[in-house]
């Protein structure tokens, strides 16, 4: 899984080198952020069901009969919520670990192709995305810094699915 810490050791590997100056930096600051991304993972594991449960909202809001499948309204909406939370708790081991990895690894590698192939529009996700990444407010959810953090991994799922 890629950390903030294993990127930068295997970049220095793979040029054949010990890591640099601007390599520990690069170490150390995301080091210093992690108060801030344990805080916003912490606050995300107690509300996994509510935030996903506003992003359905938001998108069946925009997109009232939802994908379109040959599947009642309900089902839709419990599979829509399941991968939400799916893409939540992907975050929420990022905010972690301090890198995409997970990420990378278990949400966007072949995502775009599986709903392509299920006929699903993966502008529906971005649209529930969008909404949490909006939604999200400081001080009244999480301190400033532990928002930019978790933002920053929304940003980066949602361009990942445009």
């Amino acid at each position: 899984m890629k950390s903030v810490l294993s990127t930068t050791v295997a970049s220095a590997d793979l040029a054949g080198r010990f890591p640099s100056g601007s390599d520990l930096e690069s170490v150390q600051g995301g080091l210093q952020r992690s108060a801030a991304r344990l805080e916003a993972a912490e606050k995300l594991a107690s509300n996994y069901d509510a935030v996903a449960q506003e992003a359905v909202d938001a998108i069946y809001s925009k997109f009232p009969s939802g994908s379109g499948r040959d599947m009642d309204a309900e089902t839709q909406k419990g599979k829509c919520k399941r991968d939400i939370i799916h893409y939540l708790r992907l975050i929420n081991y990022c905010l972690i670990v301090g890198g995409t990895g997970p990420l990378d690894e278990w949400g966007i590698a072949g995502g775009r192709e599986v709903y392509r192939a299920l006929g699903i529009g993966t502008d529906t996700y971005v649209t529930g995305l969008n909404y949490l990444r909006n939604r999200g407010c400081a001080p009244r959810d999480l301190s400033p810094q532990a928002l930019g953090e978790y933002n920053g991994y929304l940003d980066y799922l949602i361009n990942s699915m445009s």
